[in-house]
């Protein structure tokens, strides 16, 4: 059984400190420790219908803040830890998302988010005897932005405010306001005017 050795301010806190999560350390167990109470959590969520207040409710409970009444979720959802989330206002996530927020997720206003669509802000040391060491970047998506089904967005990417992400693309690059990228990896293919 692992022991408790931070609580997730403090992990919060060592983030800020430093780019490596080094493997076995207290940061590690830490995630390993809250990996735990995440799949509980959305195994809740996931296992029986439950109304959109519960699943604000439960959700809250995920993300250790209270999301807007406005938030709306289609499970299954899934996520190894939860407590680095944060979500603004009118936000939609489809079903089958998985994020993968220990290094932190930040959702603006008023977004949507398609179905199967991943966001990592983990990556592994490239040296294989480090391989168990994580590198970790926050992700941020702006406010507006549409998401499409089966997006991948890499650690460490800004998406702008009213940008749209077509289904299927690979994000490793911050992405520019009032923009449309698609493709693997993702490129700009226009951008979107005012009307």
């Amino acid at each position: 059984m692992l022991e408790v050795v931070m609580n997730s301010e403090q992990f919060k806190e060592e983030l800020k400190q430093t780019a490596c999560i080094k493997a076995n350390s207290e940061m590690h167990t830490h995630m390993h420790l809250m990996s735990q109470r995440a799949l509980k959590i959305t195994n809740e969520i996931n296992r029986v219908y439950h109304t959109t207040d519960e699943i604000c409710k439960l959700f809250s409970e995920l993300t250790g803040q209270k999301v807007d009444d406005s938030f709306r979720l289609f499970p299954p959802f899934s996520t190894d830890y939860g407590l680095n989330i944060k979500l603004g206002k009118n936000v939609f996530i489809n079903s089958g998302c998985c994020f993968q927020d220990q290094g932190g997720i930040e959702i603006g206003d008023d977004v949507l988010i398609g179905q199967q669509v991943v966001i990592a802000t983990l990556n592994h040391d490239f040296n294989p005897q480090n391989r168990a060491s994580m590198y970790h970047s926050p992700v941020k998506v702006g406010n507006r932005v549409w998401i499409g089904a089966h997006v991948t967005i890499c650690p460490g990417v800004s998406i702008g405010d009213n940008s749209i992400i077509a289904a299927g693309a690979v994000v490793t690059k911050n992405v520019p306001e009032g923009c449309v990228v698609a493709g693997v990896p993702a490129k700009i293919i226009k951008y979107i005017k005012d009307k």
